[in-house]
């Protein structure tokens, strides 16, 4: 994702791929990829943590705790967020299917476990 190389994030996505943000918005792989394509989008960070992997055949489940920076559409942006993001077996590659995004709450007072950049 830092690299904001559509081509190659796009090899980790299935063509009927859809994301879920933070806002609630959706997208689909077409768009988001259009979007770091054109530059509207990029990533300068993009760390995640807490990381669990679930599989179950040919679909693993995969939650983890991230933050990101960059700019979308002239704007900067820095989340903290939990991700949820379901794979599919496709032949021999695993490939994201769908990510969902949960914004989490900034702490009441300075240095809590979301502080962080």
């Amino acid at each position: 994702m830092v690299q904001n190389d559509p081509e190659a994030i796009g090899r980790f996505m299935a063509d009927d791929w859809t994301i879920i943000g933070s806002d609630g918005t959706s997208s689909d792989k077409a768009a988001f990829l259009g979007l770091i394509r054109s530059g509207m989008l990029s990533h300068e960070v993009m760390r995640s943590d807490d990381i669990t992997v679930r599989i179950y055949g040919e679909a693993a489940v995969i939650t983890a705790r991230g933050v990101s920076c960059g700019v979308s559409q002239g704007h900067p942006f820095r989340e903290v967020e939990r991700q949820s993001n379901v794979f599919i077996l496709q032949g021999s590659q695993w490939r994201c299917v769908l990510t969902h995004l949960s914004r989490l709450a900034k702490p009441r007072t300075g240095g809590g476990p979301n502080e962080e950049l």
